[in-house]
């Protein structure tokens, strides 16, 4: 939960792609274990990674067009945000980084006082599946963030789960490469003082020498001359043990870099973020 005297919890990461089977097959490579489909009610469709830890990556794509387009028409900004990416970056990419909530109104207000709301607060429900088939409904609020006049570039946004589904997740947060949570957001930017201001009023948090400190993780950010506005680069993952998730990788051919003590997996088609692992016992 938000408390007002403390940084806001990173909730998930969304990642678009353009094919939610490759983006499968992609992460269940890296060694994740990957929902069943999920189907937004205005288009857009997602497969989760779930972590022990309560947070998750969401891959998203574009399931029914007709849909999205009626949705960017109803200025739905989750949607409108998505489409503004793709049309400017492509399908694959590093789009939004989501904080958790629990009074998304009170974030859109404090938003809009601070000049960084990036729109209509929105909320909508989905069905939930869990790996039995066991089914419920997953509600959600959403309250928009970004840089003025940015956008087509990475957004951020809280996301208050107003009816959390009665499922067990326990087998979806085991993973093969035994990733648990995610550590950091890194971030490239070309004013990292005003990236750092940005995102410490979305994650009600300070911002310290280029770092931002949420609840659950934190946000890094290093200056990019090139970066337009706010750059989403990469992810740092928790692993049990690095050399059985390197031996998973090799067993799997992903291609990989060990940089000290962190394994690197480059961006592919399906992973639009850089995934960096890094053991933490």
């Amino acid at each position: 939960m938000t408390k007002t005297d403390s940084p806001r919890p990173l909730d998930h990461v969304v990642l678009p792609t353009g094919d939610l089977e490759i983006a499968r097959q992609r992460l269940t490579a890296l060694g994740f274990n990957v929902s069943p489909q999920g189907t937004h009610p205005f288009g857009t469709i997602n497969c989760c990674v779930y972590l022990s830890d309560g947070t998750f990556v969401e891959p998203l794509a574009v399931g029914d067009r007709a849909a999205a387009d009626e949705a960017v028409r109803g200025s739905n900004e989750f949607v409108v945000r998505d489409r503004a990416f793709r049309d400017v970056h492509g399908d694959e990419g590093f789009s939004a980084v989501v904080f958790g909530t629990d009074d998304a109104d009170v974030d859109h207000a404090e938003f809009v006082a601070a000049g960084v709301s990036a729109g209509s607060r929105l909320d909508f429900s989905r069905p939930f599946v869990d790996a039995s088939g066991k089914s419920d409904l997953a509600s959600f609020r959403l309250a928009f963030a970004a840089q003025p006049n940015a956008d087509a570039d990475a957004f951020f946004f809280t996301c208050e789960r107003a009816n959390v589904p009665a499922v067990d997740r326990s087998a979806l947060q085991a993973h093969a490469n035994g990733a648990r949570r995610v550590l950091a957001i890194e971030v490239a930017a070309w004013d990292v003082a005003a990236a750092g201001k940005l995102l410490a009023t979305v994650a009600r948090s300070k911002a310290d020498a280029a770092a931002v400190a949420l609840a659950n993780a934190r946000l890094t950010i290093r200056n990019e001359p090139n970066a337009p506005g706010i750059r989403l680069e990469a992810m740092v993952l928790a692993v049990d043990d690095l050399a059985a998730t390197k031996a998973l990788l090799v067993e799997h051919a992903v291609a990989h870099d060990l940089d000290g003590q962190r394994l690197v997996v480059p961006a592919a088609p399906g992973q639009g973020a850089t995934f960096i692992f890094e053991e933490q016992k």
